[in-house]
This record gives structure tokens, sequence and C-alpha cells, in this order.
């Protein structure tokens, strides 16, 4: 049996969750905790199972074994008492396109059975910029209004967790960051657990992330550890003037892997980038090379990324 008492810190606790549809695992014996004021990036390839895990965690979708908390609350045990707990925004923002925002809100509220539903959709429509298009039928949106009216309706209820799956999907640059603003703000008194595919919005806004690949999580630190601890993911950038033998390339000492991104142009992987560098300039001098471009990446979340979950050659 296990303790509210221990859990409840917790705002999400994920024990051996595991989903099975037939022989397949799309989720293989995950665990993680977040706790409250935290904001969790979860990210994976397609179908590495982050929308199956975050629609069990939320109770709609039942789990093939293990448990899931919310707030201390079994998800399978009360899954209404959780979904109370719970903001949540899908990948697929399902809206009744015949609704206006405001009504589409209001119905919202009342299946919360909220006080002073006015002042709270006044709230929440501020919150997430709709005051402009707040009078409008949810169909005659654009994508990434359709987008902030599913925010919205995910914090209505003032939420203590928020799942969010692509919460910037549709959003032009200038409303990714107004989107960036919000959820950094629902940050700082919620647990927040979202996904996405714009890398560069999760290292702005989380300080820890969780990678999934093929249903197992693997990476699951801050994001300052992870680019200490990830010596594989120094990149160094080539480009030559003339056709190059890579062979020659894959002779240089400590290069891993070697991907070739246009015409003589390559990426090499590597530990220590600035001795590759060297060995490079030595190369072109030995073969009568002229280099183009020659530059290491820094150990940023997209090349953490790729590193664990790209098959290896």
């Amino acid at each position: 049996m296990h303790s509210i008492f221990y859990l409840a810190p917790m705002s999400i606790e994920v024990k051996n969750l595991l989903k099975e549809y037939g022989e397949q695992k799309a989720v293989n014996n995950i665990s993680f905790k977040v706790d409250k004021g935290e904001i969790v990036g979860f990210l994976g390839p397609n179908g590495a199972g982050k929308s199956t895990t975050m629609k069990m965690i939320t109770g709609y979708l039942h789990q093939t074994g293990g448990e899931t908390f919310v707030c201390g609350i079994d998800v399978s045990q009360n899954p209404l008492e959780t979904k109370k707990k719970i903001g949540y925004l899908a990948e697929l923002n399902a809206l009744y396109y015949d609704m206006y925002v405001r009504e589409y809100l209001s119905f919202i509220a009342s299946t919360h059975h909220l006080k002073n539903k006015k002042e709270k959709i006044n709230q929440v429509i501020e919150t997430v910029g709709l005051s402009l298009e707040a009078k409008k039928k949810i169909g005659q949106l654009s994508k990434g209004y359709k987008q902030r009216v599913g925010l919205a309706a995910a914090l209505i209820h003032d939420p203590e967790v928020l799942i969010l799956d692509e919460p910037t999907s549709g959003l032009d640059p200038n409303q990714i960051v107004e989107i960036r603003e919000v959820i950094k703000q629902q940050g700082k008194d919620k647990t927040v657990l979202f996904s996405s595919h714009i890398l560069q919005e999760v290292e702005a806004i989380c300080d820890r992330v969780i990678i999934i690949n093929k249903g197992t999580i693997v990476a699951d630190d801050k994001l300052s550890n992870l680019k200490q601890t990830d010596n594989q993911q120094q990149i160094v950038k080539v480009a030559f003037k003339e056709s190059v033998n890579e062979e020659w390339l894959r002779e240089l000492k400590g290069v891993q892997n070697i991907k070739s991104t246009q015409v003589n142009a390559y990426q090499l992987h590597c530990i220590d980038a600035e001795q590759i560098k060297k060995q490079l300039l030595q190369l072109a001098i030995d073969k009568n090379l002229n280099i183009i471009s020659l530059q290491s990446d820094d150990n940023n979340l997209e090349n953490i990324f790729r590193s664990l979950t790209t098959e290896k050659d």
C-alpha cells in the first residue's frame, strides 16, 4: 500500500508504467516523478510513447501495468478526482467549432462547477491572449488561436497540474514567445509536464527534461547536467571546396560517427572537438584541400536528443 503522506509532495508520480498493444509495448515500464513548481519537457521522436504516457497520466487511457499518481491520488482508482487536479491540452486539440469562444469556455467552466464563471472566463482569456478573438466562433479562428482556446480550457479551473501535449503547435514565432511566458508563469506554482518538437522552446522554458525513445526513458535530468555529462555529443562541422574521401575523415583519431550534410560538407561526432579541428587543418595541408568552413557546435539539447534517439551505425 502506498502512503498518501509520502506521495503528496510529488504532483506526478509514474511507477513502472506499461502500455501494450498486442505484442507492441508502446510504453515499456517507465518511472519518473515531477514536483510542484517544476516545468519538465517530455521529449521523444514520433511514436516514442509521449502522448500515450500523457493520456495515461490524465486517465484518458488505461495502463496495461504499473501505477500513476497525481497529487497523491491513484489515477486508476480515482480517475474523476485526478481529472479535477489536471489541466490537459491534448495533441489533437478537440474543440466544438460551432461554439463561440466565450460559450465554449463557459461550458468548460460549468463542467468544473466553477463559481464566478464570468470572472474566470475573462481572466483566462486575458492570460492566453484571446481578447481580440473572444467574440468569434471557434471554427473561424486560425490554428494558433484554436490552440489558445484549448490552453484556456486547460487553465480555467486553476489546476495544480498541467499536461500540455505540443502546446505551441500552429503558433507563429510571436505567439510562441507569448505562450512560452504563459507556461513560465503557470510553472511558478503548478506542476507542468509538456511535450514539444521545438527543442529551442524546451531549452528556453525547462530546467529538466525527460527523453523517451521506443517506449523507454533514455534520459531524465537537469538540462545543465545532461550538457556536462554527455561527452559523446561534441560535433564538428566542416565543408571542403574539393571532393573528400570519407575514409580520410574516419581515420581521424577520436571520430565516432560521420554524417554527410551537403556536397563536400560533413558533421563529425567526437569527444574532443578541438583536437578534431586541429587534425582537419593538418589533413587539409597533407591532402592539398581547401576548407571553406570549420566550426564546432555547442552541446545543445538538439545534439543530446539526436544522440539518445538516433540509431547508431
